[in-house]
């Protein structure tokens, strides 16, 4: 069974997996080649998927990395943060959209919605693992802010 601290490790890498995988389907999709690009983002989905449940289960089992960083870090981490999490609510609705228009080949309405999924989805992931990075290297979380939450492994 994994731990509940390394499942943000796991998504770290998972995010990472889920950037190159957008850059290949792009570039599929960009070239006309229809079959690797529906299969690039298949695997993109999956990957987006697990990265999900392991989310979910790791914020409903009270895992939760605090912010260590002081002063202007702080500036730059929380509006990336933000940013972050408004953009992934985006992608709740607008990823299935994409799909179903993939799914029933409506090509000009997949590429309306796309114009505007894809840009945000690729910003979540990196955002992801920026806020990753700045959070549980960079700048963790040490001594009486860990009061509440989880002690995230350096």
């Amino acid at each position: 069974m994994i731990e509940l601290t390394t499942i943000p490790h796991i998504n770290a890498v998972l995010n990472a997996l889920t950037i190159v995988l957008l850059v290949v389907a792009r570039g599929y999709a960009k070239s006309g080649d229809t079959a690797a690009h529906k299969k690039t983002m298949i695997a993109t989905l999956a990957v987006s998927a697990v990265f999900l449940a392991l989310y979910t289960t790791y914020h409903f089992g009270g895992g939760f990395a605090k912010f260590g960083g002081e002063g202007l870090v702080r500036w730059i981490y929380f509006p990336i943060l933000i940013v972050h999490v408004l953009g992934a609510v985006a992608l709740l609705p607008l990823v299935p959209v994409a799909v179903v228009y993939a799914v029933k080949d409506q090509r000009e309405k997949h590429k309306r919605v796309v114009k505007w999924t894809w840009p945000v989805w690729f910003f979540v992931a990196v955002s992801g693992v920026v806020v990753y990075t700045m959070a549980l290297h960079l700048w963790p979380c040490e001594g009486a802010c860990l009061t509440t939450g989880i002690n995230m492994p350096r």
